[in-house]
């Protein structure tokens, strides 16, 4: 399975990457840390694919995180809380311990998405089947709560701290 792989057993594969008019509503990123090696748009101006371990690897500037959905997805959102610039999509599963964890509390908005979107396969085609659960976009960052809500992609709500 590929860094920016998703998995559904429902659309019958495992790597799924992101709508390009998504990623081009949201202004211009500087790392896509869950690149594919293969890919038939860009995403950011650098890459870290599978072969570069983006995890491990030392983020710079504005990050476009599109993470496996499942369980290692909360090790890819702990990272960009750490790293305090970028966005996220995710599922919108609101009641989740990552959500809680990465999400509430930590971000600076979400974005719930209109619709649920179609993924692409590596090679550019467009899925038949839509993504099968809401999505969401994560913002760290003043600059980045300022994007979702150019993008004109869903509701943008600020996500407020607990300061108690």
């Amino acid at each position: 399975m590929g860094l920016s792989s998703h998995q559904s057993a429902r659309m019958g594969n495992d790597e799924w990457l992101t709508p390009p008019e998504i990623v081009a509503s949201l202004d211009v990123f500087d790392l896509d840390p869950c690149s594919p090696v293969i890919r038939p748009w860009h995403t950011a101006r650098h890459h870290l694919t599978v072969d570069d371990d983006g995890l491990s690897a030392e983020w710079d500037g504005r990050v476009w995180l599109n993470p496996p959905f499942g369980r290692e997805a909360v090790k890819w959102l702990r990272k960009l809380v750490q790293h305090g610039n970028g966005i996220a999509l995710i599922p919108a599963r609101t009641e989740t311990a990552m959500f809680y964890e990465c999400v509430w509390g930590a971000a600076d908005a979400v974005l719930f998405m209109k619709g649920r979107p179609h993924f692409h396969y590596v090679d550019g085609r467009r899925a038949p089947a839509n993504s099968g659960a809401p999505i969401c976009l994560i913002a760290y960052g003043v600059a980045n709560v300022s994007a979702l809500q150019r993008s004109g992609l869903g509701i943008v709500l600020p996500v407020l701290r607990n300061t108690a």
